[in-house]
């Protein structure tokens, strides 16, 4: 069955859109945190070997490389591989956000103006509308799109065919994808939360790009309260060296770092004070639980989705509340947290007494 074309021609006025080549890192960028080549990034090493046998295999065909999708929470490296792969083909990228391609017209120009074998990388890609979704599977698959000129009984439909190229998607909630769109990418690599180990060793790079003296113990209390995430060490780094060069003639130790977390209040377990306001008032209101996010919601005065999205995600990941069918609960971890014991729960006797 034919598909309805979805652009018409007073829809296809192109315009140029913004576009990035790759290039070699400039003197001036060095400052850059983020890996300029594959090869410089820490972790994800099995997302890493797979996407470097597809880029040495499309390298040795002379082929674009197939489109991918790239998966997982923010802050993981997803824009960094869609950036470090133009660079290991040698070849131009373009860069779009699925939040602006409103219209099938909006996509065009990125379509039009793709160079061969280029990227073509679309930020949360969950977010484009169905309209753009159907518009993009005959240049995912065929390389070309359906144009339609004149109207009524006198249309037709013209197909404008698309130098190959290859699209990079990126998403949060890959679960918002529908089925069709998904199908279409030939590789999707989830990215998982990175160990304390690699979070070190990449605020230990970071801290050298950034000019910075910064020990040992420094970086692993960095890394402890960075919840497993990259950018959320990078931004802790940062404030660090504002701290460090403020306070203790740039030199970030150990004790430094506590002071300039401390002030931030973030603790070891890398909680901010939204995040223990949360626990806290599910134990003191609601006695530890269940209850309805709706109702914690109201009690901070704090918007529903920003409990769900900002809030609870590393708070349920860290095993210190639960979701049940009545609602969130304080699990034992969560009430150790807070220096605090289970309802029933009775201290154990000290040792003699």
């Amino acid at each position: 069955m034919s598909r309805e074309p979805l652009l018409s021609a007073d829809d296809a006025a192109p315009y140029a859109p913004e576009r990035v080549r790759s290039a070699p890192l400039a003197a001036d960028e060095d400052l850059a945190l983020r890996p300029q080549r594959m090869e410089d990034m820490v972790g994800q090493r099995a997302v890493y070997e797979r996407l470097r046998i597809a880029v040495d295999a499309a390298r040795i065909r002379s082929e674009p490389l197939g489109h991918i999708l790239l998966d997982g929470p923010p802050g993981l490296g997803k824009t960094t591989f869609a950036t470090c792969i133009p660079r290991a083909l040698d070849v131009s990228l373009q860069i779009a956000s699925g939040a602006a391609l409103a219209a099938p017209k909006d996509l065009l120009p990125y379509l039009t103006n793709a160079e061969e074998g280029s990227v073509l990388f679309i930020d949360e890609i969950h977010r484009l509308p169905k309209a753009v979704e159907e518009f993009m599977y005959p240049a995912m698959e065929d390389f070309r799109v359906d144009i339609t000129l004149g109207e009524g009984v006198n249309a037709r439909t013209v197909n404008l065919a698309l130098r190959p190229f290859t699209i990079i998607g990126a998403t949060t909630r890959s679960g918002l994808l529908s089925a069709p769109l998904r199908d279409r990418f030939q590789q999707r690599e989830h990215l998982d939360f990175y160990d304390e180990a690699e979070l070190q060793e990449i605020i230990r790079r970071n801290a050298r790009k950034l000019r910075m003296t910064l020990d040992q113990g420094a970086a692993e209390r960095i890394a402890a309260c960075s919840r497993g995430t990259p950018r959320v060490a990078n931004n802790r780094l940062r404030w660090v060296r504002d701290y460090a060069t403020t306070k203790a003639n740039g030199l970030a130790s150990r004790d430094v770092a506590e002071a300039a977390l401390g002030m931030l209040g973030v603790d070891a377990a890398g909680l901010d004070g939204q995040d223990r306001k949360y626990l806290e008032t599910i134990m003191r209101v609601f006695h530890g639980g269940p209850v309805g996010v709706e109702a914690v919601a109201h009690t901070l005065n704090m918007a529903i989705d920003t409990l769900t999205d900002e809030v609870e995600p590393f708070l349920l990941r860290a095993e210190l509340v639960v979701r049940t069918p009545r609602g969130r609960r304080l699990t034992a971890k969560g009430y150790q947290h807070l220096g605090a014991l289970p309802p029933g729960d009775e201290p154990l006797p000290l040792f003699g007494s």
